[in-house]
């Protein structure tokens, strides 16, 4: 039983968590911030550029690692999702909040289907993501998909703090 226990908190230790941040946001945002606070080992680096160049460096980033959570936030969900489309062996989980999978030059980088655990939470009252353009998209990606509307808009704010972070957090669900 003891080996059993120190198994699971090496993976613990092992996995990587990092947080994605959307197309107008940084590192200093109030997502990344709570995370950071709430999750010392949550990775929240900063992204510019095009599409393109914000992959380039998450690319970069998690070159070589396994074991990888990512938490993407409207573009930083159109991040998360390209980089399980490549990556998906790296990655255990996916947690996308209003990702922006409805963004024009997504079809560019050609779908492709995802198996890993993703959850997906949208407000009801996003028009950047709406959940009617977004979540047949997430459908058409995402095999084991967990879908989650609440009473909020795009940033989330009403219900972000209040989600289950420590369950969504974890690698064996």
């Amino acid at each position: 039983m003891g080996a059993l226990l120190c198994l699971s908190r090496s993976k613990e230790f092992n996995m990587i968590r990092i947080f994605l941040h959307g197309l107008e946001s940084s590192s200093r945002g109030a997502k990344a911030a709570f995370l950071r606070d709430h999750f010392p080992d949550m990775i929240t680096p900063d992204f510019r550029g095009s599409l393109s160049e914000r992959m380039e460096s998450l690319n970069s980033i998690l070159r070589d690692r396994r074991e990888i959570i990512l938490v993407g936030s409207s573009f930083g969900g159109l991040m998360a999702t390209l980089y399980a489309m490549e990556n998906g062996d790296a990655v255990v989980r996916l947690v996308l909040l209003a990702p922006a999978l409805n963004f024009p030059d997504f079809s560019g980088f050609g779908v492709k289907q995802v198996s890993i655990p993703s959850w997906m939470i949208i407000g009801k009252h996003d028009t950047v993501t709406p959940a009617e353009i977004v979540l047949p998209i997430a459908r058409s990606i995402f095999a084991d998909l967990t879908y989650n509307e609440v009473n909020d808009d795009h940033i989330l704010a009403g219900t972000f703090r209040s989600l289950d972070w420590k369950s969504l957090l974890q690698g064996n669900m």
